[in-house]
């Protein structure tokens, strides 16, 4: 990207809204509550031939200096400091607030390039509000209206003299085989990073990433929106995902929290994989076997991570209750990676990164099908199909049809006719045979075409 522009103002003037246009897409949380975002949230920006990085923040608050709201602003103060421009977005119909002088002042004294904007400005009810902005002595305001596209003319026009020229760029990205491949080898590992409320998801995201670039603290449900962070960990390109905690779902009854469940979930589709953060002090509970199925029932790779280990008493006994309640809860994924850790310390982030990385391959593996064939025919002979209606099964091919995870079709005369326990049997046998221990496994059972039909 060429320059970076980050987007401030207080809460509930249509940051994020503006933030979703720039990007193309709906990153970012959008509802009427005052203080949705809390995080602050980068994007691809594009508007024109303009490419650029844009910085969502939290709507600036006074606050005391151990709120919830100072850590937030302190959030919108990094972004502020990186950006080549900042966008000071006004409310057009509300008009100027004192709070939005305040924060006028305090942007100018921060040395950045400044662009006031007024947002809302769709209909005749912002007129008011767009003559009163002068007063902010910002300059010509610049009037838009996010939720409906107007003014990205303008905008455009505003931000054209902070793009830096980009020689040799070509106007539409290049595309390749590999690039239209789905089995391709992805560039980013996307990690996601999930687990009930107050686990330590962002302590354990800051940690690796060595600063504090996420907000967290003792409240529950610090995190809202879904925040991916691109990181490198011993030069493997990874996105590490932030995401909201995940209560049952009976408790849910608000709708920002419903937005932010939903966005935890799309998450969780587009990861590779998955690490669930238990809490040490409560592992393992209903609702954590939960979120575990919703893993696996998407086909992500899942590895366990029991946190705040260093609370733990009885450790062996603890991991030993934990694996057991596992093996019992999941056995449609037999074989989870569990790492007992520490975020707030530091404890076995490696190990976990190891078995992140050892689940990936796991995930993306593919088996020869003169092996599974061979398999096949063990396992028959070890333990035979069931007689359905006087007259045995027969199973006659298997082969993998695509990896991500280990998919495998296996072909039979009466696929609809075969136990689910025996197909149980086959998904086991061939976890343990080709050493494919935590990943989901899929059986597809196919009907076999006659020779003689005709």
């Amino acid at each position: 990207m060429s320059f970076t522009v980050a987007i401030v103002g207080r809460p509930n003037v249509g940051k994020s809204t503006l933030f979703n246009r720039l990007v193309g897409k709906r990153l970012a949380l959008v509802d009427d509550t005052p203080g949705v975002t809390r995080d602050r949230r980068e994007g691809a920006g594009r508007i024109g031939d303009l490419d650029f990085t844009v910085i969502d923040t939290a709507g600036l608050e006074e606050a005391a200096p151990e709120a919830l709201e100072s850590r937030m602003r302190q959030q919108t103060e990094q972004a502020v400091k990186a950006a080549d421009i900042v966008l000071l977005l006004v409310d057009g119909r509300a008009g100027v607030t004192p709070l939005d002088r305040h924060f006028a002042d305090w942007l100018r004294r921060s040395g950045r390039p400044i662009r006031l904007v007024v947002n809302k400005c769709e209909g005749i009810a912002a007129t008011a509000g767009l003559a009163e902005a002068w007063r902010l002595g910002l300059g010509e305001p610049l009037a838009i209206s996010a939720e409906h596209g107007e003014g990205m003319g303008d905008l455009y026009d505003a931000l054209a003299p902070h793009a830096a020229p980009v020689e040799g760029r070509p106007d539409e990205p290049e595309t390749t085989d590999e690039a239209t491949d789905e089995e391709a080898e992805p560039r980013i590992l996307q990690l996601a990073i999930v687990g009930r409320p107050n686990v330590g998801k962002s302590t354990l995201i800051n940690r690796l990433l060595g600063e504090e670039r996420l907000l967290t603290g003792p409240e529950a449900g610090i995190t809202r929106d879904a925040i991916a962070v691109d990181w490198a960990w011993r030069g493997r390109p990874i996105r590490l995902v932030d995401t909201a905690g995940l209560r049952r779902r009976a408790r849910v009854v608000e709708r920002l929290e419903r937005l932010s469940t939903d966005d935890t979930q799309r998450a969780i589709r587009y990861a590779h994989v998955v690490v669930l953060v238990l809490d040490g002090d409560d592992m393992a509970e209903k609702q954590d076997l939960t979120i575990a199925r919703q893993v696996l029932e998407e086909g992500r790779a899942l590895v366990i991570a029991a946190n705040k280990w260093d609370r733990i008493a009885d450790k062996p006994a603890a991991l030993k209750k934990l694996r057991d309640r596992l093996e019992f809860s999941l056995p449609q994924s037999r074989g989870l990676a569990v790492v007992t850790i520490s975020a707030l310390a530091g404890r076995n982030l490696d190990k976990l990164l190891d078995a992140v990385l050892a689940a990936y391959d796991l995930w993306n593996r593919r088996v020869p099908t003169a092996a599974l064939n061979r398999w096949l025919g063990d396992a028959l002979a070890t333990h035979p199909p069931p007689l359905v209606d006087g007259r045995r099964l027969k199973l006659r091919y298997v082969t993998q049809v695509k990896a991500r995870p280990p998919t495998f079709a296996l072909f039979a005369s009466r696929p609809e006719k075969l136990p689910e326990s025996y197909a149980r049997y086959l998904v086991n046998a061939l976890r343990e045979r080709f050493d494919l221990p935590g990943v989901p496994i899929r059986l597809n059972l196919r009907k076999g075409a006659n020779p003689y039909a005709d």
